[in-house]
């Protein structure tokens, strides 16, 4: 028996059946909200993991002597699994990661908000930016700490904190462009540095109570002031 062609109204009913598009495909293979959720809670634990791991190895052992397979054996993965959070031991001892900043923050500083006042919208980003400082406070002293045991963390430091200029000097520029200001990107690049470095600094002295961004007001009214004082001589 010949296999029958399908009707026309049978080829067009089924071409009017709708197809997943590409944004539906990739919320597929995302899997659920619950999911999504999941996997960055087990990433973010193993790269605590990473963390405390290379640290205390550090510390009983130097620097020197500790290599990228120790601490990947000590946190329970494999070395490839390590250089998926890290690029050397160095960064996993500070626990170096990017910005920190979420879609919504970047997008709202960009946009020129969330007041439109360029000094008080940088707050809100330094405020960003401390916030992983405040939900692991032991491991950001024990990295300060190392520092000042192994100079050669504070060069990878340097670099580290390099690279966030680069990048926010990406964002100046993309906010420039939508809300047009005069202030140099190198100003506002060390100012921003100046404000997690001023925050930090209370922040240890007040024995790393609460976040360390509840400092940033402080440290904006100081800078305040000092230009209010010169504005008025």
């Amino acid at each position: 028996m010949a296999p029958t062609t399908p009707s026309r109204a049978e080829t067009a009913t089924a071409d009017a059946e709708p197809r997943p598009d590409l944004r539906e495909l990739a919320a597929a293979l995302e899997g659920t909200p619950v999911e999504q959720g999941l996997r960055e809670r087990k990433k973010r634990a193993r790269r605590a993991a990473l963390i405390d791991a290379a640290q205390l190895l550090v510390a009983e052992h130097g620097l020197d002597a500790v290599t990228v397979e120790m601490i990947s054996a000590e946190a329970g993965v494999s070395a490839r699994t390590f250089f998926n959070y890290f690029e050397s031991k160095d960064d996993a001892v500070l626990g170096a990661e990017d910005t920190g900043l979420s879609e919504d923050v970047v997008r709202t500083f960009v946009d020129g908000g969330p007041t439109g006042r360029l000094l008080s919208d940088l707050e809100t980003l330094v405020a960003s930016l401390l916030t992983p400082h405040a939900e692991a406070h032991a491991r950001v002293r024990r990295a300060m700490d190392l520092m000042q045991q192994e100079p050669r963390l504070l060069q990878r430091h340097v670099i580290w904190m390099d690279r966030h200029k680069s990048r926010l000097v990406e964002l100046f520029d993309a906010r420039r462009a939508t809300t047009p200001f005069s202030t140099d990107n190198e100003l506002l690049t060390m100012l921003v540095l100046l404000l997690i470095r001023t925050a930090l600094v209370a922040w240890e002295h007040a024995g790393y109570a609460g976040n360390p961004a509840d400092h940033l007001p402080s440290a904006v009214s100081q800078l305040i002031d000092v230009v209010a004082r010169d504005l008025d001589t």
